[in-house]
């Protein structure tokens, strides 16, 4: 294990898409290096396709599991909308990681706003890092729609210190028997996503 610095990943998505499970594979393999991991979930109304959202600690001695304000080396998000409602958690020089789809919240359903148009370049605008993964296209291509969420730890595995076989092997480990393969086909794209 090196001497670092500890790091912070703050995950954020809507309900149903996978939050909970990619957490707890970034746990997994942090734990397998030999860090000492903390993790949270805030989950907001998840089961109606409310606000999720996961802290991830990583590091030598990690003592909360709450990241502050401003302090996320890397926002995971898997959509547009929640990124951009997240987005002041990172640090100056973070990255955020990106998934591009658009999935209407309850106040957009219900008529009372609309979807913000441009929430891709108002985010580029912002002066952040950033990197956007089209999941949902990844999640296509290897014929299974529920593997997004492993195509944005591929993505994620790029900016990270951890071989790629640590991140295959809990993988595995979490995911069903049946879907292994093209887990690990969506988790590979996304560390060729550009």
């Amino acid at each position: 294990m090196n001497d670092m610095v500890n790091k912070n990943i703050l995950i954020v998505g809507v309900g149903g898409q996978g939050i909970v499970l990619v957490s707890e594979i970034i746990a997994k393999v942090c734990m397998t290096y030999g860090y000492d991991v903390k993790q949270n979930e805030v989950h907001g109304m998840a089961q109606r396709g409310g606000s999720v959202v996961s802290h991830v600690r990583y590091g030598n001695k990690i003592h909360s599991p709450l990241i502050e304000v401003g302090q996320a080396d890397v926002l995971l998000s898997f959509e547009l909308l929640e990124a951009q409602r997240w987005l002041y958690y990172l640090k100056k020089d973070g990255i955020a990681i990106i998934n591009t789809q658009q999935i209407e919240p309850m106040s957009v359903l219900s008529g009372k706003t609309t979807y913000p148009e441009n929430i891709e370049s108002q985010i580029k605008d912002s002066g952040c890092n950033v990197k956007f993964v089209n999941g949902t296209q990844i999640a296509k291509d290897v014929n299974n729609l529920r593997s997004v969420n492993i195509s944005l730890i591929g993505a994620l595995s790029n900016e990270l210190e951890f071989d790629e076989n640590l991140w295959t092997d809990a993988i595995k480990g979490r995911v069903p028997q049946k879907t292994i393969e093209s887990n690990l086909k969506a988790f590979e794209f996304g560390r060729q996503a550009k």
